[in-house]
This record gives structure tokens, sequence and C-alpha cells, in this order.
């Protein structure tokens, strides 16, 4: 491999990916204006959709914000410039204490000041990215002197 090849992650591998982390971005829109802020958060699986849940203040930002959002998460190899990155875009709901999604999940936030308003995106789309760097040649490689 002489180039960089960017592949397509499957879902299982966005599932996958998704479940080993616990940071990520939050993008809403806000007065029209897109606001992306790191939250740290949970996969819930029920029985439909997989779900990203978080929680947050009530009436900041994020709460406060309209319903269609995006969710972001990375991982870069600055060294070997390569990395992997999964998106979720879906809706943002407000999850109601009573509901059988807030027994399924408890995304704890690393700040615990309140952090009552729990909320989830439930997704119309999850799509990842992968960038392979190519290999390095070894000095000894013919294509080393080249």
């Amino acid at each position: 491999m002489s180039e960089p090849q960017l592949e397509v992650l499957s879902l299982d591998d966005c599932l996958a990916l998704l479940r080993g982390q616990s940071v990520g971005r939050v993008a809403v829109l806000v007065n029209e204006f897109p606001v992306v802020l790191p939250v740290n958060y949970a996969l819930a699986v029920t029985d439909g959709p997989v779900w990203v849940a978080f929680r947050t203040r009530p009436g900041n930002v994020i709460d406060r914000a309209s319903m269609p959002a995006a969710f972001e998460i990375d991982g870069v190899d600055i060294s070997a410039q390569q990395g992997w990155s999964v998106l979720v875009r879906g809706t943002l709901q407000h999850v109601n204490p009573d509901s059988a999604l807030w027994q399924r999940f408890d995304p704890r936030p690393w700040i615990d000041d309140e952090r009552d308003a729990w909320l989830a995106i439930e997704p119309f789309s999850i799509t990842g990215r992968l960038l392979r760097s190519p290999q390095p040649r070894w000095a000894f490689h013919l294509g080393g002197y080249a």
C-alpha cells in the first residue's frame, strides 16, 4: 500500500467503537447556529434502536437545543497519520424518568453538579470511516533508495 486508504466502517464496527469510548462531542443547533460541545455518554441498547445517551444541567445549551443533533467520536494517531471517526446523526430526545430507556443507561457525568436533564439521540444514521496510512518503507527496501 503506497497511498493512504479511506475505508468505510460497518455498523457493527461503529457500534463497537461507540461502546469502547465514554467521551464524544454533541452538535446541536442553537438559535439557528451549530454548537459543538464535549460530553461523556453511554450507549443505550434497546429492543429497537441504539441510543446515544448523556446527562446535562437542566436549562443549559444542550437541554434547550433544537431536535436535530449529531454526535461524533474519533481516534487519531498523529505520528502514523491515521485514525477513525464515527458519526451519529439523529433526533435529540428528552428522556422521561418513567421510560424504560432511563433504566437501561446511566451516563455518569465526570462533573456531578446537578446534571439532571437526561437526553438521548435516536439515530437515523450511524456511519464511520477509518484512514489507514501507507506502510512505512524499511531502509533496506529497494524503494527506500529511489
